[in-house]
């Protein structure tokens, strides 16, 4: 199998990053670069991220002035030594055989660029029928009007430089862009094979709403065209560290009982 290199986007990703390179550390194809790239992250993600160096030792980590998630993938592609690419966002987490088993499927379908689906083994029923709609979603457009989600995609630096890589002007569904356009000149379809990553996503904005958005997104870009002037905003970056479960049980967890707060409202503040 041929190397690759993995194009790892962050912004403050400190608590995430370190699981994902984990990850990678196990692989059972180790033919491969990796390539942090980080928005200016605030916290430690840096830091966290080149404390991996032994672990994997093709790992280089790129600060930019600048935050973007097209601008990130783009820069990775651009530092990348190998002519196959994997992008993937901070939040992954990848089986010891995922590279091995993606790898040998794009071979066997002599496949360019390729997207993932998502798996959802270890979540709830409700999410697992939730991702199966999305995943049937990505097979069915996949042959007439291709959707991809940017998390976890496969391409080449022939196909990213003749495209002229991810379309930094716009700020939702810039993976579904790449992939339609890659697929005008190359075969383009899904990968058997899955990644997982931190549902937060989905706790902090609603699965509903999420799945709605998306849905009102791509029919907008089916009848309209991409979206490059904030019709829809996004923001990268767009989570809380913790899930919405998580701040519900900090706040009971700290909440003071009201009898026991009111005789300190009466101390001094010194």
């Amino acid at each position: 199998m041929n190397a690759i290199s993995i194009v790892v986007i962050t912004l403050n990703e400190e608590k995430r990053i370190g699981r994902l390179l984990d990850d990678l550390s196990k692989q059972t194809h180790q033919d491969f670069e990796v390539l942090v790239v980080d928005s200016n992250s605030t916290d430690n993600t840096c830091d966290v991220a080149k404390g991996f160096a032994k672990a994997l030792p093709a790992l280089t980590v790129h600060r930019m002035d600048n935050k973007g998630t097209s601008l990130g993938r783009n820069t990775g592609a651009s530092l990348a030594k190998h002519e196959r690419l994997l992008f993937l966002d901070a939040d992954v987490r990848l089986s010891p055989t995922f590279l091995t088993d993606a790898l040998h499927k794009l071979d066997k379908n002599k496949l360019e660029v390729a997207g993932v689906y998502m798996g959802a083994d270890d979540l709830s029923l409700s999410y697992r029928l939730g991702y199966g709609i999305f995943n049937a979603g990505l097979f069915a457009t996949s042959f007439f009007f291709p959707t991809s989600v940017g998390a976890c995609l496969f391409s080449t630096k022939r196909v990213h430089n003749e495209i002229d890589g991810f379309d930094e002007s716009i700020t939702l569904c810039e993976d579904c862009d790449y992939v339609k356009r890659a697929a005008k000149t190359w075969r383009y379809r899904m990968l058997p094979v899955t990644f997982t990553f931190d549902p937060r996503r989905l706790e902090q904005e609603g699965f509903i709403k999420m799945g709605l958005t998306y849905l009102k997104a791509n029919v907008r870009r089916l009848f309209f065209g991409e979206m490059r002037n904030q019709e829809m905003e996004y923001k990268f970056d767009n989570y809380n560290e913790k899930t919405e479960s998580e701040q519900q049980q900090q706040q009971t967890t700290k909440t003071p009982d009201p009898e026991q707060a009111q005789p300190q409202t009466t101390q001094p503040n010194h």
